[in-house]
């Protein structure tokens, strides 16, 4: 049985369970992710509307990391809600290589002196921080194919990438 038949669809995966069960979309995002330093987080305020701001990710140890500024807004508001949506930056102009793609799913923040201490040897951020590491919900990418079609491709955690083409 594969791991994607053995995970729970009503829990949430990390970046390592989602790369296992897809390893081709999952690499389409890292190289998205990875073409451009900052990126669109969305979170949500105390009264519930979004708020939308820049962030710079990091794929490590089979995580999908995000680093804050102490006391950040963007922080607070996972503090307050974990859900999250994550935007790769579509880069200059409009041609998108590596399509569109958005991440969204929990964000739990990480106050083990350990793991803090592994992620700081590696990205070297300004301190003092917040670290949440992120549980994934849904894995999106859109993108144009042949001139002619329109493409989503949807991962959800114990589903297979469902591919919806429009034209």
């Amino acid at each position: 049985m594969s791991r994607m038949n053995r995970m729970n669809p009503a829990h949430p995966a990390n970046w390592a369970a989602f790369a296992t069960d897809e390893p081709d979309l999952a690499q389409k995002v890292e190289d998205r992710f990875g073409g451009f330093t900052h990126h669109t987080l969305a979170t949500l305020r105390k009264d519930g509307s979004p708020r939308t701001t820049g962030l710079e990710v990091r794929f490590l140890h089979g995580e999908l990391w995000l680093g804050m500024m102490p006391n950040s807004l963007k922080a607070l508001d996972l503090r307050r809600d974990p859900r999250f949506a994550l935007q790769a930056n579509p880069g200059p102009g409009t041609e998108m290589a590596g399509g569109d793609v958005r991440i969204s799913g929990r964000a739990i923040e990480v106050d083990d002196p350990t793991t803090k201490a592994a992620y700081v040897k590696e990205v070297e951020p300004p301190q003092p921080f917040h670290l949440f590491r992120t549980e994934l919900t849904e894995v999106v990418r859109t993108y144009v194919e042949d001139d002619t079609f329109l493409v989503v491709e949807i991962w959800k955690p114990g589903e297979p990438v469902r591919a919806l083409r429009r034209k």
